[in-house]
């Protein structure tokens, strides 16, 4: 269970991830959740193996994660940071993808690495709501890109 403090939660494991999200593997590309500030911003990591699926054909002999994946990590980040924030979870709501916009992929995501996904509000609407995100291997931006949701 997450340790509070005011508005910041640390601590997301995996049962409490699965409380706010629908996705199951082998969709569910968030593994933790580091940091999350309701209404304002959420630091989630994905640990990234040699045995997910996709590598066996991205692509073989230089296996790279790819780029949609990393958006949809981040979507899920934001995701949980929605339903966190809104106390949405165990009601049902979804949080749907609308609409991708300056998607930039910077570097490779290769098995064994650390995904560090960080994603924020820029805007938040009763039922609509628009972040930023940006995805990281040590320290080095991956993905980075903004995008709508609707909660429904």
């Amino acid at each position: 269970m997450a340790e509070e403090t005011g508005t910041e939660s640390a601590g997301f494991d995996i049962p409490r991830i699965l409380e706010a999200l629908p996705h199951r593997y082998p969709m569910l590309l968030v593994d933790r959740v580091r940091e999350l500030v309701k209404g304002e911003r959420i630091h989630a990591v994905k640990a990234v193996t040699f045995n997910e699926g996709f590598f066996q054909g991205h692509f073989p002999g230089r296996p790279i994660m790819p780029g949609v994946l990393q958006i949809e990590a981040l979507a899920q980040a934001a995701g949980i940071l929605g339903v966190e924030s809104l106390d949405l979870a165990g009601t049902g709501k979804l949080v749907y993808f609308m609409a991708i916009e300056g998607a930039k992929f910077r570097a490779p995501v290769e098995p064994g690495c650390l995904l560090e996904l960080e994603v924020a509000f820029t805007q938040q609407r009763a039922r609509v709501c628009k972040f930023e995100g940006k995805a990281s291997v040590d320290g080095k931006v991956t993905c980075e890109t903004q995008f709508t949701a609707m909660i429904a």
